[in-house]
């Protein structure tokens, strides 16, 4: 590794640590911290930083040539080991709701703020370690996180930038030299793992939860001051009195969140923790932990072990989960409202956004110029189709999208199937939907290639499938980490064809519908 390459001059403007209460104990030990949003803490130094991958369109906003993204300095940086001129690390605090439940507080207990940086255009971004050790919020964690989970998230940020759904994004990941010990499957088997260090990016990591603890906690005051601190700093463009200020801003988080949601549904990614402490206030997805794709469509599909039993966050729950986190929001805010007219009227914005959102993507994953009533009843129907015959979501809109009107034939769509029987009993049902497509796009004014061209611009033909990312961090874990690289590559252009890389858009093979990584995770990273 070089070790000459200099880092550039960021400008950093500590917006957070300037204008809001710091917690006033140094000591670094698991606490309940009172009346402040974060505690200033350095990341834990590790044995051996060295950078595993990096995003090169991250690194160009923050401004970070090649030669110095290679450099050492870079990996000690982005590890942990040391800072640069301008960043005050801190971890922030905040409370939430998981699995339905109030949690109190939890906090930030292994991300480590460096800083936030405005870049040359002027656009404000913070830069956090995820991994960095233990802060004042890590109860009885060690702060720490593995290789795996850290592979996973670094992909996961920037195949979802790519896709064009919001989403904090992943300047590098660098390994530690040192293990760290989990139980995966939580089932009193711990076991060593490699360590790893994820640089996320973001405008801001402000969540829902960070307003939900002052509320539950009494301290008005402190609320208040998050409530405006957050709409003059990430919300600069409402105007009007503090009131309503007030209200268009919490309009405007129940809109961008109804847009996330969206989004999440159009591709088929299904978080797996939407607890409200992993909500951002800007509508972005954040917090990747063991978040799933499906293969087979499949609205009651969860990633996560922990919600194996009840589901509440399977994917289709998502948009109604969404709500009720924004609801809980509501609540939390009430006290800075006269009137709850404002906050209901938040809610109603993010079911006709959602409503609004909904409709454009069956339109645009269909290749109708416009959705009507009956086309959401198409959709419906198609959905009640693919989950019965269990036709993998991503293969088939692809092909949907490919297929000339004209030529449209239930064949086509073969290689979709995880099961030949299920295929041989829904082929009457498939070509009977077929025909009522047909019909359908006969009655809108558009030519073949023009509607595959508008369709291929929002069904992904690559998606960051599970069992794709497992295989990776198999192949990392044995010394080879060029398919993350690879794999990286690969998402960058997730809605074009890229010939030479057709295994990348392949069906769920047998041998990963049970594997661990593959099917269900948990949280344990």
């Amino acid at each position: 590794m070089k070790t000459g390459a200099p880092l550039p001059d960021l400008c950093f403007d500590n917006a957070w640590v300037r204008e809001l209460p710091t917690d006033p104990e140094m000591a670094v030990y698991p606490r309940q911290v009172q009346r402040a949003l974060h505690s200033m803490v350095k990341p834990t130094p590790v044995a051996e930083p060295r950078l595993v991958a990096h995003s090169a369109e991250v690194a160009e906003i923050l401004g970070f040539g090649e030669d110095g993204v290679r450099s050492r300095h870079f990996a000690d940086v982005f590890a942990g080991n040391a800072l640069m001129p301008g960043m005050q690390p801190m971890a922030t605090n905040y409370g939430g709701h998981q699995f339905g439940n109030w949690a109190s507080q939890l906090g930030d207990g292994r991300a480590i703020s460096l800083g936030e940086v405005v870049n040359d255009s002027g656009r404000r971004l913070e830069l956090q370690l995820k991994g960095a050790g233990i802060t004042p919020y890590s109860r009885f964690a060690d702060g720490r996180a593995v290789m795996r989970s850290s592979i996973r998230e670094f992909l996961c940020s920037e195949a979802m930038h790519h896709l064009g759904v919001p989403t904090t994004r992943a300047l590098c990941l660098v390994a530690t030299g040192e293990s760290v010990e989990r139980d995966m499957f939580y089932d009193g088997n711990p076991k060593p793992e490699p360590g790893a260090v994820l640089c996320r990016v973001a405008p801001s990591f402000t969540r829902f939860g960070h307003f939900e603890l002052p509320a539950a906690r009494g301290d008005i005051g402190l609320l208040e001051t998050l409530v405006d601190f957050t709409i003059r700093r990430d919300f600069p463009r409402l105007v009007g009195t503090a009131q309503q200020k007030r209200a268009d801003w919490f309009a405007a988080v129940c809109g961008q969140t109804a847009e996330l949601v969206a989004h999440w549904m159009r591709v088929g990614f299904v978080h797996g923790v939407l607890n409200t402490d992993n909500m951002s206030i800007l509508g972005l997805t954040i917090d990747y932990g063991p978040y799933g794709w499906l293969d087979n469509f499949d609205p009651d599909w969860t990633p996560n072990t922990t919600d194996r039993q009840h589901r509440r966050y399977r994917f289709g729950q998502q948009p109604r989960i969404a709500h009720w986190n924004l609801a809980c929001l509501a609540q939390a805010l009430a006290p800075l409202f006269g009137e709850i007219e404002p906050l209901q009227e938040g809610l109603r914005r993010h079911a006709e956004r959602y409503s609004a959102c909904e409709r454009r993507d069956i339109a645009g994953k269909l290749g109708l110029l416009e959705c009507r009533d009956e086309d959401v009843d198409l959709m419906q129907w198609l959905h009640l189709l693919m989950t019965s015959a269990e036709i993998d979501m991503t293969m088939f809109f692809r092909r949907l999208s490919d297929v000339a009107a004209g030529d449209l034939a239930a064949e086509a769509f073969s290689d979709a199937f995880y099961d030949e029987a299920k295929r041989g009993r829904m082929q009457g049902e498939l070509e009977a939907w077929l025909m009522r497509y047909r019909q359908r796009l006969a009655e809108d004014e558009r030519s073949d290639a023009a509607r595959c061209q508008a369709m291929r611009a929002v069904n992904p033909k690559f998606v960051l499938r599970n069992w794709l990312a497992q295989m990776a961090i198999d192949q990392a874990q044995a010394g080879d980490e060029s398919e993350i690289h690879r794999l990286l590559e690969v998402m960058r252009r997730p809605y074009d064809e890229q010939p030479g890389m057709e295994s990348y858009c392949a069906r769920r093979p047998d041998w990963a519908r049970q594997r661990a990584g593959c099917s269900m995770l948990s949280c344990s990273s």
